[in-house]
């Protein structure tokens, strides 16, 4: 089984490269889930094995304590990524909920932040807020890379149609795109799309809903490359073009398992076989809940 063979001497050669030359790198870690107690001390073990991509959201519920882990290390050492709330999407609140997350994570700056979700809500509630429009809200996401809140703006979970009106009117443009990506929903004309036109993929739950660990190709495959099935999962998500930063907190991997993923590389012919493998099946649709159709024109879509 194959763990640490690679470790910092990879992620940090290859990732820390990465952050001192302004791009995101290939893995990181996504804290959703971790306990509100534990999230410093799972980022700090992170930290010391090598990991320099981090994930958060006021939605996790466990910003404050994700800011205290990293706040010791040198900040133009690792990258992270904070969301803009969806009851946040409105004026001035874009700049108050970055300015939130800088605070929470104890930092002079966040390097990446998404709008979350394309669903606006009225503040402090669910209500959705049928009067303000992505357009709006990018145009206030513009305003925190001016100001020098944020290095870079993007997007999440978001429809073709919705992306395509702010690409219509941006002039800083989104620079990634964070999506739901697993072996049953590869969403690979989704992918090549972004990449063609230089945003950056990230693979939201990697692992979909964790049944994938069962799947017979993938144990074979993983028997075969040696590794765990996440470990290979993680692997074909990077290999694609994406960056991947599963959360840990559903017990099917570990850090320092995950960071074996960076040994693995697959044949063409493998990559073909694993893209026979999806199931165009969602695992994340707050659509239902919210009232609200989500991702329109791509593989299941809330169906209202």
């Amino acid at each position: 089984m194959m763990v640490k063979s690679f470790l910092a001497s990879a992620l940090l050669g290859t990732a820390t490269a990465m952050v001192t030359g302004q791009d995101i790198p290939p893995l990181g870690l996504d804290t959703a889930g971790i306990d509100f107690y534990k999230a410093t001390s799972t980022v700090r073990q992170a930290l010391d094995l090598g990991y320099v991509n981090f994930v958060a959201a006021p939605s996790y519920s466990n910003e404050p304590t994700v800011g205290e882990g990293i706040c010791e290390a040198d900040r133009e050492a690792f990258w992270v990524t904070s969301k803009l709330p969806n009851d946040r999407h409105k004026g001035r609140e874009v700049l108050m909920g970055v300015e939130n997350s800088m605070g929470n994570l104890l930092t002079i700056y966040i390097d990446l932040y998404l709008v979350e979700w394309p669903v606006a809500f009225k503040r402090g509630t669910q209500e959705l807020d049928r009067e303000t429009t992505l357009i709006e809200t990018w145009k206030e996401m513009e305003i925190l890379v001016r100001a020098s809140r944020t290095r870079h703006i993007g997007v999440a979970n978001f429809a073709p149609a919705d992306l395509e009106a702010i690409l219509s009117v941006c002039t800083i443009c989104p620079y990634a795109h964070e999506f739901e990506l697993h072996p049953y929903l590869q969403q690979q004309e989704w992918v090549d799309w972004h990449l063609e036109r230089g945003i950056k993929v990230i693979a939201s739950s990697p692992l979909g809903d964790n049944s994938v660990l069962e799947d017979p190709f993938w144990k074979a495959l993983a028997e075969k490359k040696n590794a765990t099935v996440a470990q290979t999962v993680i692997a074909w998500g990077i290999q694609r073009g994406t960056t991947v930063a599963p959360e840990i907190s559903k017990g099917a991997t570990t850090l320092e398992e995950n960071l074996g993923a960076l040994d693995i590389h697959f044949t063409e012919e493998e990559m073909q076989e694993i893209a026979k493998q999806d199931r165009k099946t969602r695992f994340n649709n707050p659509g239902y809940e919210w009232g609200v159709e989500l991702f329109k024109g791509l593989d299941d879509p809330t169906i209202l």
